[in-house]
């Protein structure tokens, strides 16, 4: 039982270094124009950076991300996806401990 209760405290600590995350996926999409000999035509054209993810309502949205934002917000997705692993880890620990304290309390 103490171990669990330390294993939980362990991923509780974890999940606070994590704390700052974005759900979504950041895409590259390259924009041209329509005139045939700009620049924008070349293979290094301009890149832009977006952040697409669902709403509450379950409706997808997207956002523009900075070149100058883009390491931050994919640490923050990064951050996402041991957000939710490390959250399955506390949901099993906490039910191995309700499961524990159930069998103390139950009449033998």
């Amino acid at each position: 039982m103490n171990a669990l209760l330390r294993k939980r405290k362990s991923l509780l600590g974890k999940m606070e270094k994590c704390s700052d995350f974005l759900r979504g996926s950041i895409t590259c999409v390259c924009s041209t124009c329509n005139r045939a000999t700009c620049i924008c035509r070349s293979p290094s054209a301009r890149k832009a950076y977006r952040l697409t993810y669902k709403d509450s309502q379950g409706r997808s949205r997207t956002l523009y991300v900075s070149r100058e934002q883009l390491p931050a917000v994919r640490r923050k997705v990064v951050n996402y996806g041991k957000m939710r692993e490390l959250t399955e880890q506390l949901l099993e620990t906490n039910i191995a401990i309700f499961k524990q304290l159930a069998k103390r309390q139950s009449p033998s």
